[in-house]
This record gives C-alpha cells, structure tokens and sequence, in this order.
C-alpha cells in the first residue's frame, strides 16, 4: 500500500526505513504538551535488528486486515516526519475501522497531519473497502480535534471511562467519517 500526495510518501514500512525511523525519533524535540512523547529516553534500545522485527510484524498484520501501520515519508529528502495507523474494528456488515496519527515534533506547524490524513483516509475507504472510521480523541486534545475537524470527521459522542492511561480510565471523544456513496 502506497498513496502519495504533492510533498509526501505514506506506505507500509519496508527493513531499509529503519535510519529514517530512527532519525525521525531521535531528533524530535522535547515535549511540547501532554501528548506529545518528545525524544525517547531510550531510543538506543530500538536497534536495526528490533526494526526488522516489527516491520515483519506490521506487514503480517496488514496481510491478516487487522493494522495498517504506515510511515509518513517527506519526497523531498525522504525524512521520516510520522505515521499513520487504521485498526480494523470490524467486517461482517460493519466495515468499520479507528486511525490513529502521529506527526514527529520537529516538524509540526507544516500542514503534514492534514495532507497525510485527508490522503489516507480516501485510500483506506476505497482501497480497503471501510465504510466507517472513527478517531479516539482524549477530551483535551485540542490539535487532534482541530485536525479531525479540519479534514472531514464529525463528532459523534463522548465515551465514559473508554481508555485506561496512566494508572486511571479517561473519557474520549469519538470522531467518524462515512464512505461517500456515489
């Protein structure tokens, strides 16, 4: 799976990704607000050897239709600026999905959450056949609000104690778009 827009590559991760991964992480700044993880602490441990492991995994994954795990990719010089997530929920008659997106630090402020986003999602519903999709958004969250907003998500509702962090149970919002019928 690949999709492409104007300034970006967004597709499955390939073994060779992993000193653009690595780079992409080790050079993000420090925290710059509650959801944002910054610099990992131990960003030595994510060796070549553990990055081969877990693209094997993300693409078994994508071949059995439970996780897409994209990587963001600037076409200009191939810089590692993200990733883009869907988590099949479920088929049957539902078609439906949850995406999750995260933009390294170092690089915000570019328009590179929509672009990835707004293309993604066009692809997730026409390639992979979801009919719904949904975002997970902590009720605080505001950049991840303004970005559901911005590129087509409706909210829907707030769920009650829907995931546990940090030690407690945190409400969220739910986002979702629907395939466009045509």
């Amino acid at each position: 799976m690949e999709i492409e827009t104007s300034r970006l590559n967004l597709r499955l991760y390939k073994s060779d990704d992993y000193q653009e991964w690595y780079n992409g992480h080790d050079n993000r700044l420090p925290s710059q607000y509650l959801y944002d993880d910054g610099r990992p602490e131990t960003i030595e441990k994510y060796t070549e050897a553990w990055f081969h492991d877990r693209v094997k995994h993300w693409h078994k994954l994508a071949s059995d239709d439970e996780l897409y795990h994209l990587g963001i990719f600037r076409k200009s010089d191939g810089a590692h600026i993200g990733k883009i997530e869907l988590y099949r929920i479920l088929r049957m008659d539902d078609q439906w999905a949850m995406m999750g997106y995260s933009i390294h630090n170092q690089y915000w402020k570019n328009g590179y959450a929509t672009e990835s986003v707004s293309a993604a999602i066009d692809v997730f519903f026409a390639d992979l056949d979801f009919h719904r999709i949904e975002l997970h958004i902590n009720i605080d969250n505001e950049p991840s609000i303004k970005l559901a907003k911005k590129t087509g998500f409706q909210y829907e509702c707030t769920r009650k104690q829907f995931s546990f962090e940090n030690g407690e149970w945190k409400d969220f919002f739910v986002y979702f778009r629907n395939r466009e019928e045509g």
